[in-house]
């Protein structure tokens, strides 16, 4: 029997708007995942201590504000500091296509911009996250 996936979402930064955000937490959560909401306005520090804390295996941040190339990057290197270089980092949200390829060298693994479906965010999780 394979474990459920555990799933962190978050907003990092001042940004308020979170509809995006529980719509993804709600699919991920009807596709089987364990699914942790953090909630709006939160630090880099607090995402990747709620990470380990949980015990995710992926975590998955929106933004909308415009801060992404400096808070997405700033949680992967948290997650490197505390040793907890294997929990995967994925995004989304109002981002420029010119900014994803300085997102993915800090080590985002992924970015779903909108008009992404559900479905593929779903199975890239499954295809990237190992269930052992």
């Amino acid at each position: 029997m394979a474990r459920t996936i555990r799933v962190l979402i978050a907003k990092p930064g001042l940004d308020g708007h979170d509809r995006g955000a529980k719509v993804i937490a709600r699919a991920l959560r009807d596709a089987g995942m364990e699914v942790i909401y953090t909630g709006i306005r939160q630090t880099p520090e607090q995402i990747a201590s709620a990470a380990i804390q949980e015990g995710v295996d992926i975590v998955g941040l929106s933004s909308l504000s415009g801060a992404h190339n400096r808070l997405f990057p700033k949680v992967v290197q948290i997650l490197r500091e505390k040793g907890a270089a294997d929990i995967l980092v994925f995004g989304g949200g109002i981002i420029p296509v010119n900014d994803i390829p300085a997102l993915k060298e800090c080590g985002v693994r992924e970015i779903f911009l909108p008009g992404a479906s559900t479905e593929d965010i779903i199975q890239y999780i499954r295809d990237n996250v190992k269930e052992s």
